[in-house]
């Protein structure tokens, strides 16, 4: 497994002070969640479209920082897919002997195992339904 350290290495992408560079990011094939945004295992029509070496931008802060941002070594394919209510960000497919990453400052990276996801957006429930803000 990479480490945090070897991630922003390869990806550029940094990420807060405080966290441990020297963590693992572990690969993950099951549902995970990174802030906001869910990696749902999916049954779908593989994504088509290669993830570039600079990343897709998932979603973005509100004010325009801290972006959950998809990068991947190795082939790896999004297809975005918004509704109408907003959960679902797109469909990703990750190739074979590939690893897709969802990195974002305050949480780091979250390491996507091949197979084919939803990439969703959470909401909660308060006054009215509304989605998380990370």
């Amino acid at each position: 497994m990479p480490t945090i350290e070897q991630a922003i290495a390869i990806f550029g992408v940094t990420i807060d002070e405080h966290l441990d560079r020297q963590a693992e990011i572990p690969i993950l094939s099951g549902l995970q969640f990174q802030g906001d945004v869910a990696v749902v295992p999916a049954n779908r029509e593989p994504a088509r479209t290669p993830v570039p070496e600079t990343g897709v931008p998932i979603v973005r802060g509100e004010a325009g920082a801290n972006t959950h941002l998809l990068l991947a070594t190795g082939k790896a394919f999004f297809a975005p897919e918004r509704t109408a209510a907003g959960l679902v960000l797109g469909v990703l497919t990750v190739a074979e002997e590939a690893t897709a990453y969802l990195a974002h400052p305050e949480h780091a990276f979250t390491g996507i195992a091949p197979g084919t996801y939803e990439l969703r957006r959470q909401r909660e429930q308060a006054d009215q339904t509304r989605l998380v803000a990370d």
